[in-house]
Order: C-alpha cells, then structure tokens, then sequence
C-alpha cells in the first residue's frame, strides 16, 4: 500500500506542476479569469494530496486496512475532483461543455473528505 502512496503521489505531484504551468501560460489567454481560478483549484488539491500521499508511502503500516482505504479514497478522490475539473474547463473553454463531469467533482470531493475522516479515524484508535 505504501508503493501505492508513493507511485500515485510522485504522479499526482508531477502532474500538478506540468498543469500549473500549463494552465498559468497556456491556458491564461484562453479561459475567463473565474475558468482559470478553477482550474488552480483543481491543481492546488492534487497538490496537496500528492504531498499528503508521498507522506503516506513513507510512514505507512502496509498490514493495516484502514490504511488501503485512506490511500484509495485519496487517489479516487484526486482523480474524480481535480480531473473533473480539468475537463470542465477546458470542454467549457471550447463552448463544447462535458455537463456529465459537473456531478462527478463533488463526488472526488467526498472521497476526499472521506480519506481526511479516516485519517483522523486512524489517529484516534
């Protein structure tokens, strides 16, 4: 579970800067300020689940389920939210707007809130 933590950090942390940039001088004449503002959100949440994730790898007991649970709902929660809100984006900057991903954002984010519960979960027990 660890090696898990750590791939998917390592790749969410690398990912984060690449779409940073992309977004801050590629995509800055593009979009309207309010499209760009959401699109950092998606970024600065895969940032800081790629951190939470890589400390994680490092300090997790690979034996204990609630450890595989806290991994997973971050991972699947980076994944439905910031990713959703990519597409949002930038299917709305090309007036061609992938309506089906608006659902799907808020569900990352419970995934999300769903791994920080656990984790506090795990610090209590």
């Amino acid at each position: 579970m660890s090696q898990l933590a750590l791939i998917f950090g390592s790749l969410f942390g690398g990912l984060a800067i690449i779409l940073g940039a992309f977004g801050a001088h590629l995509l800055k004449k593009k979009l309207t300020s309010e499209q760009l503002q959401s699109f950092e959100t998606g970024v600065k949440y895969q940032m800081y689940h790629a951190i939470v994730l890589l400390l994680l790898g490092f300090h997790l007991d690979i034996s204990a389920t609630i450890n595989a649970y806290i991994v997973y709902s971050f991972i699947i929660g980076t994944i439905l939210f910031s990713f959703s809100i990519y597409g949002l984006v930038l299917s709305s900057a090309n007036n061609k707007k992938l309506k089906f991903l608006g659902p799907i954002t808020p569900l990352g984010g419970l995934f999300l809130v769903a791994g920080w519960v656990l984790l506090l979960f795990k610090f209590l027990i």
